[in-house]
């Protein structure tokens, strides 16, 4: 699972996404299928943990794994891990219909982007060679982020690219 360096996955994903166009579908669709998985695994609820569900199970895995790889980028993950349970508060609380119904109708058009981005592309989807990219999109994502702000995410034994 860390046989890679968090370069390595990176480098990795980033060789079937090279394409401006589907560059900029993965910077709409990939946030959104985040926000989309965890609004579906909200309610996947435990009995009298209203906090512990599928939503925050899956946050605290992913987390760990990005704390793994790069622990700045796993930092950013938590402010992103924030404003996804953010915005599905605000739909609980301001919208008539269920916050899984939303999350569905989103996660299929969401995909239906990604895969339209790698036609495009003329690449097939990381995760079908490694599940584990699906992990890896949203930290390439803000990789780029980092990198436009001067925010080295390398471990610290590590060179910036």
């Amino acid at each position: 699972m860390f046989n890679k360096s968090i370069q390595q996955w990176l480098d990795t994903y980033g060789v079937s996404h090279q394409n401006p166009t589907n560059k900029a579908i993965h910077w709409i669709c990939v946030p959104v299928i985040v926000w989309t998985v965890l609004a579906l695994l909200w309610g996947l609820q435990l009995p009298m943990q209203p906090l512990v569900n599928g939503a925050t199970v899956l946050m605290v895995i992913s987390l760990l794994f990005y704390w793994k790889l790069s622990p700045p980028l796993a930092l950013g993950m938590v402010l992103f891990s924030a404003l996804n349970l953010w915005l599905m508060q605000l739909h609980v609380t301001h919208l008539a219909w269920p916050l899984w119904q939303t999350a569905l109708v989103l996660f299929v058009v969401a995909w239906i982007g990604q895969f339209i981005g790698h036609v495009i592309e003329g690449a097939k989807p990381s995760f079908f060679e490694d599940v584990q990219f699906l992990l890896i999109g949203p930290i390439w994502l803000l990789s780029f982020l980092y990198q436009k702000l001067g925010i080295n995410y390398l471990p610290r034994n590590t060179a910036k690219p």
